[in-house]
């Protein structure tokens, strides 16, 4: 009998809502069974009158390989002899009070035809032999608030096509190259926007079918394995892009599955998401439960996957969100709080870092909601990262300015020293602020083109050298002028132009610096990390601020975010001696003017900022600079 069979055990939890390696005993599983070799498959369906298997070992007809209910738990299994690896399969289900009957894609599907065919392909992801166990034996030292974390957020769609068609590369083709090119600028992870299957190219991966198939468009599940074994083996780690706030109403998928709302809550005001279009999940029903987080635990599992980034967490906290008064209902204290979505999100984690706790879950979370990258027994919600969507938003609105303006608007630089500290905070200019008319990075500053550069690589710069973690959307970081197109790949061209190629190098040494230096990164979530030097100088749109160590040791950021070089500019400092320039984003070699301190600055005697010490230094125009003591 196999170890996939369904036991008294399994029933208990999955009705219990403790299943969380669900995978393993749901979907379709090749086995060997009274001396037959074949698939045994498995659904919940509750609701059914009637569940049977069709596939092309059958000629998708209807009742050929019934299915038969387990018990009362409302999964139905069944053998199927002769079936292996590779055939393809949806199930039928009959609903038991109506006449509904739907072809429905396997929601424990490993894998699935390509779009816009959506049957469920029988697969076998055993037989890769991982080669990433150094990786995986020092991963718990790389992935902790203390070292550094330099994510690069990429469409595996459009990083790079084929040039002869603009076809898809394969998950085989993207991996040395993605890798290499990771490993060239110093980033330490990529992040995948979502690679379960989905049926719409529009949604990005956003709108996912597939919860445990790694999308079919660029190759075989042993392929994406091997996709993140040889990130893995050039020391880049692997994070997903992972999406429990909402799926799409396909027919094929978890909408209506058994002529029931049995993912998705029945009613409109709490089962549709108004402005996606999509199903909002039931969290408050534990096979619901069972089967998100049996998804995050079975990437991690099965894929070695390095970290969770949880889409869209705000939509799923409150409520009220996105709907106006009266399309909401209110939780049973009469709040606007999502009592099972926050019970299923600390669930999550403890699961996650119960089984895993060299890994990391992230927040992409829109709100002042408290806690939310803090330990479920403190009552936070227990990720261990949460993105700024704050810092993100102040800092774009700041540097859009014209430069004459940005003085009477300084607080937007200053404000986020105020909470910066309240959370494991990463610092994102992600995918969200180059698409849907909002234009490139490069394109939203202002000026003429030296402006337009030089304002990039101070926003690049500011970012490394603000506390928090790090993520850059592919394309910002060699100054794309076009925003994002799924459809195309970015526009590498524009490296055979020394500007662009000057962006490459700026973040390309940003990155560098970011991880030699402790200072930079060891106290990024510690407020004792972080010491202002000048948060005030709103009349020459200049802040000056220390990073810290552990150890004591100091990095000296100067910005300055108008186009006057600032000759002369006073910082004062915590020693005397030789600090020496270590970054200057005015470098030619970045496409700069050149002006700069020679390498190094003398500390004088003279009283500032409340300091004995003071450096007399050049700030370039709509430039930083970064110093340390020799």
């Amino acid at each position: 009998m196999s170890s996939t069979t369904l036991t008294d055990f399994d029933l208990y939890l999955w009705n219990e809502g403790s299943h969380f390696r669900a995978y393993e005993k749901l979907g379709a599983h090749l086995v060997e069974q009274a001396g037959r070799k074949g698939t045994r498959f498995a659904v919940w369906a509750p609701n059914a009158r009637e569940v049977s298997v069709i596939g092309d070992f059958n000629g998708w007809k209807p009742g050929a390989n019934p299915l038969h209910p387990v018990a009362s738990s409302g999964i139905w299994e069944g053998f199927v002899p002769g079936v292996g690896h590779g055939a393809l399969y949806k199930y039928v289900i009959r609903n038991r009070d109506s006449d509904y009957t739907a072809e429905k894609a396997d929601p424990f599907a490993f894998f699935a035809e390509m779009r816009p065919k959506t049957a469920s392909i029988v697969w076998d992801l055993r037989g890769y032999e991982w080669r990433d166990q150094e990786w995986m034996s020092q991963r718990k030292t790389r992935q902790t608030r203390d070292k550094p974390i330099s994510v690069y957020e990429v469409h595996l769609g459009s990083w790079r096509r084929v040039p002869q068609h603009n076809g898809w590369l394969t998950y085989r083709d993207l991996a040395p190259l993605l890798a290499d090119y990771c490993h060239y600028m110093g980033y330490t992870h990529v992040e995948l926007l979502p690679i379960t299957e989905h049926p719409f190219d529009g949604s990005w991966g956003y709108q996912t079918t597939g919860y445990f198939a790694p999308t079919s468009r660029f190759g075989t599940p042993q392929e994406f394995m091997e996709f993140v074994d040889t990130m893995h083996r050039r020391g880049i780690g692997v994070i997903l892009d992972w999406v429990p706030a909402h799926f799409p109403r396909d027919g094929h998928g978890l909408g209506y599955f058994d002529g029931t709302h049995l993912y998705e809550h029945a009613d409109p005001r709490q089962g549709l998401h108004m402005d996606w279009g999509t199903f909002v999940y039931n969290y408050g029903r534990h096979e619901v439960a069972n089967f998100l987080i049996s998804s995050a635990i079975f990437w991690l599992d099965k894929y070695h996957i390095d970290g969770l980034r949880v889409d869209a967490v705000a939509s799923m906290l409150y409520l009220d969100y996105s709907r106006k008064p009266g399309e909401w209902l209110p939780n049973r204290f009469g709040g606007r709080e999502n009592l099972e979505a926050i019970a299923f999100l600390k669930r999550l984690n403890e699961e996650v870092y119960g089984a895993f706790p060299d890994v990391m879950t992230i927040a992409e979370e829109s709100t002042a909601w408290p806690m939310v990258s803090r330990p479920t027994y403190l009552g936070g919600l227990g990720f261990g990262l949460k993105w700024d969507m704050g810092w993100m938003h102040d800092t774009l609105k700041y540097l859009a300015l014209d430069p004459i303006y940005r003085k009477y608007h300084h607080n937007l630089l200053s404000f986020r020293m105020l909470y910066a500290f309240t959370e494991n905070y990463m610092l994102p200019l992600s995918h969200d602020e180059v698409v849907h008319g909002k234009g490139s990075l490069l394109s939203k500053m202002p000026g003429d083109l030296w402006q337009k550069f030089a304002n990039l690589r101070l926003l690049l710069g500011y970012q490394h050298a603000q506390p928090g973690k790090k993520l850059l959307f592919m394309g910002s970081d060699i100054g794309q002028w076009d925003e994002w197109n799924h459809d195309k790949s970015i526009d590498w061209h524009l490296l055979e132009f020394s500007s662009h190629k000057g962006i490459q190098r700026w973040v390309k040494d940003l990155n560098t610096t970011y991880r030699r230096e402790p200072a930079l990164h060891e106290l990024d979530c510690e407020p004792e990390g972080f010491e202002w030097i000048d948060a005030n100088d709103s009349e020459n749109s200049c802040v000056s601020f220390l990073r810290k160590s552990r150890a004591g040791d100091f990095v000296l950021v100067v910005c300055n975010f108008t186009p006057v070089p600032r000759h002369e500019y006073h910082v004062g400092v915590p020693r005397g001696g030789r600090w020496v320039e270590i970054l200057n984003s005015d470098s030619p070699i970045y496409g700069g003017s050149g002006q700069g301190n020679l390498g190094g600055v003398e500390a004088v005697k003279l009283p500032s900022h409340g300091r004995d010490n003071t450096l007399l230094i050049t700030i370039p125009p709509l430039g930083m600079v970064m110093f340390r003591p020799e």
